[in-house]
């Protein structure tokens, strides 16, 4: 299984400006908006801000999560942001990150694989080298291979 259906390296910025969190989300998703996969920018901001007020979706190993369904989603895809300072996160749980995996899935998603290649994603993250390769790899394409790895011995 191919995890480039949902992530490529144009939807990866290892050097995002953001300072906060909302800044990063709106980063990451301009690179979804230039690659066509959200049609609707301010709709699935207000999707992604919106599911972020239900819970925590950032982690003590520096990686935050971001996710939403949205009527604004053209095809599932991720895009993954780095940077070189702490973003307070969650800040009632004290976290603070330097990389966030925003999940833009379609509203009526029908495509289970996509589905699919996203839990695999999220389960890799459970693995503490493949966290500490995410906060160090400065080649896109390496990043998507990380994925890609553990997709692979995960089937």
């Amino acid at each position: 299984m191919d995890i480039s259906s949902v992530l490529n390296v144009n939807n990866i910025k290892l050097n995002m400006v953001a300072k906060n969190k909302i800044d990063a989300i709106e980063e990451l998703t301009d690179l979804l908006v230039q690659n066509g996969s959200v049609i609707d920018k301010d709709e699935f901001l207000r999707d992604i801000l919106l599911r972020e007020e239900l819970g925590p979706t950032g982690f003590d190993n520096y990686i935050a999560l971001p996710h939403g369904e949205s009527s604004a989603v053209h095809h599932t895809a991720l895009a993954i942001g780095r940077t070189q300072h702490d973003i307070t996160w969650d800040a009632e749980f004290g976290v603070d990150v330097r990389c966030i995996i925003l999940y833009a899935i379609r509203l009526d998603e029908q495509d289970a694989t996509s589905l699919r290649l996203l839990a695999h994603v999220s389960s890799t993250l459970a693995f503490e080298d493949i966290t500490e390769q995410l906060l160090k790899e400065n080649d896109p394409r390496h990043i998507v291979a990380i994925f890609n790895t553990q997709v692979e011995f995960n089937h």
